[in-house]
């Protein structure tokens, strides 16, 4: 939570127990330790500005009815000195309702003014070294719309870690070995033949990619070799045409991920850990642990051991190794450099896999409870209450690049990254692209953008903003005002609860309630026509109010428009 909020709260703790220290010595209170208790806001704020419930839950304890519990605390609470007002009420059966002073107030605002960009910014995580993996999209095609959801998740969550104090750094998996590699150069040699050969006389595999982009590269390599490779080796030959098309797809990855505003510490690749010998090692590993066994001409690790459903095959009847056996290996590279957690955001239709990735990591040695893996929903695309599956430019599937072309990164960052992971989401294309209200990143920036007319407005007519005294903030009386500065100060609060959760779509409900009560506040205080010292105090919170929101789009790499 912010400095000013977990300053009030800590104090008011320190202040609760003191007071019931100072019961029990005047004998109004049994010399017992109390429970632990709570201070939270109240659903209604006219009870206060924040609530204890220590009298409730110490009634077992003391063998007292808590409302005499609540009066004894009350009667010696001392709160001289913090940010609350002398007299605390007791309501209902006992809880403790206490109210922020005016001090309160005017210091939040002047620690937006005096941090700036960095309000919100704090140490909860220690600088503590964690991964987000995010994205990793196969490389033999294009990226769709779960990937574009994905990223928005990984890239707003590794901002929120960022914000809390943590060391982030970001990584795209490349799956660049294996079957579906294998799988890539069939696909690929095929239609290259077939352009040379026609369709007739070569077959197209039956479980070869069937994407255009497969023809579009095939093409391409044509055009570049024509028939040089038609009568060469077959192996001489997919490799050539791999070697061509996934350099050309990776590319084409990180273009889009880059419009998309997503940028990566490292893209690392599969193919390394075989190169490498970190397969090989991680194999080993598991079989000096006794974690493997031999059947059919494979070789299999005791996965059922470590709570997955049936074991797993590490190398096959062919004598390659399989892509969970990679995968442990590269999870296992993830620890040892030295990362302290690695999260990794998934397709819901891995779910089965979180066990076994957690268990792997359990058989090698190593601590599975570091690994937290997000499952992500589906997401469907629509548009005139429809769902829409095809481009309308191109005829073909949805692609990243195809909902780039059609809304703003703006709009697609904000709207995936508004609701949790594990929701299904419906991406409304006519809502995107709304200019109005209607669509949330839009009243958004319109807040900020009508603070900044507002401005000038203002200026036209001599009004500038200017540093304000104690004596003018404490002029920010109205429950407007006092509602939109409560919200401001709970937003370090918020990136720390977001991070514990990782919960990114906390946030953007955080700045749309921000904009909602910024234009509350502003509907009912007038600037122009007020006197000056309230005039002026309300521009500092209009300031105050501007910088936030621009903190949180800055976060997410969303644009905060003056003017719109």
């Amino acid at each position: 939570m912010s400095k000013l909020v977990q300053q009030s709260t800590q104090e008011l703790r320190n202040c609760i127990l003191k007071a019931v220290e100072k019961a029990a010595a005047a004998g109004l209170l049994p010399d017992t330790a109390i429970p632990e208790f709570v201070i939270e806001e109240p659903a209604d704020r006219a009870h206060g500005d924040w609530a204890c419930n220590a009298a409730m839950v110490s009634a077992r304890a003391l063998h007292m009815p808590p409302r005499k519990i609540a009066e004894a605390i009350a009667r010696h609470l001392d709160l001289s000195g913090t940010y609350f007002l002398p007299d605390c009420e007791i309501a209902g059966p006992g809880f403790l309702n206490f109210r922020l002073s005016q001090q309160f107030y005017t210091d939040v605002l002047r620690d937006i003014d005096a941090l700036g960009d960095d309000y919100g910014r704090s140490d909860f995580g220690g600088g503590k070294k964690i991964m987000v993996e995010f994205v990793s999209a196969n490389p033999t095609g294009p990226m769709h719309m779960g990937n574009a959801r994905g990223g928005a998740l990984g890239d707003c969550l590794a901002s929120v870690l960022d914000a809390a104090g943590y060391d982030v750094w970001r990584e795209f998996y490349v799956n660049d070995a294996g079957n579906q590699i294998e799988k890539f150069a069939v696909s690929l040699e095929a239609r290259y033949l077939q352009l040379h050969l026609g369709e007739d006389a070569v077959p197209f595999p039956e479980d070869g990619y069937q994407g255009e982009d497969i023809k579009d590269r095939a093409l391409e390599f044509s055009e570049l070799h024509g028939d040089d490779f038609v009568h060469a080796d077959t192996t001489i030959r997919r490799q050539a045409l791999v070697e061509y098309a996934l350099p050309h797809n990776i590319q084409k990855m990180k273009s889009d991920l880059s419009k998309y505003r997503i940028s990566y510490d490292r893209w690392f690749l599969e193919s390394d850990l075989h190169q490498n010998g970190e397969v090989a090692q991680t194999i080993d590993l598991l079989k000096e642990r006794g974690m493997t066994y031999e059947k059919e001409g494979a070789l299999w690790y005791r996965a059922t051991q470590f709570g997955a459903e049936k074991d797993e095959v590490l190398i096959r009847q062919n004598g390659n190794p399989t892509y969970f056996a990679a995968d442990i290996a590269y999870h296992r590279n993830k620890y040892a450099r030295g990362f302290e957690r690695c999260i990794d955001i998934w397709g819901a239709d891995h779910h089965g896999h979180v066990a076994r990735m957690k268990g792997a990591m359990n058989a090698i040695g190593l601590d599975g409870e570091k690994l937290d893996v997000i499952l992500m929903q589906l997401v469907r695309l629509t548009q005139n209450g429809e769902v829409v599956r095809m481009s309308k430019r191109t005829g073909k599937a949805i692609q990243l690049a195809d909902l780039l072309e059609e809304v703003t990164a703006d709009a697609a960052r904000f709207l995936f990254a508004m609701r949790e992971a594990n929701s299904q989401m419906e991406f409304d294309l006519d809502l995107a692209v709304k200019q109005d209200s209607q669509n949330p990143v839009y009243y958004v920036q319109y807040a900020r953008a009508r603070i900044c007319s507002i401005f000038k407005a203002l200026a036209k007519d001599g009004m500038l903003p200017r540093p304000c005294s104690d004596d003018e903030l404490a002029l920010l009386t109205a429950p407007a005002e006092r509602e939109l500065i409560r919200h401001l100060s709970a937003y370090t609060d918020e990136i720390i609860g977001a991070a514990k959760d990782y919960d990114p779509a906390s946030i953007i409900r955080y700045v749309i309630t921000l904009a909602t009560l910024f234009h509350k506040f502003y509907d009912s205080c007038r600037v122009k026509g007020s006197p000056d010292s309230l005039a002026a105090a309300r521009m500092a919170l209009c300031n105050a109010a501007s910088r936030v929101i621009c903190n949180v789009l800055s976060m997410f790499k969303i644009s905060a428009p003056e003017s719109m």
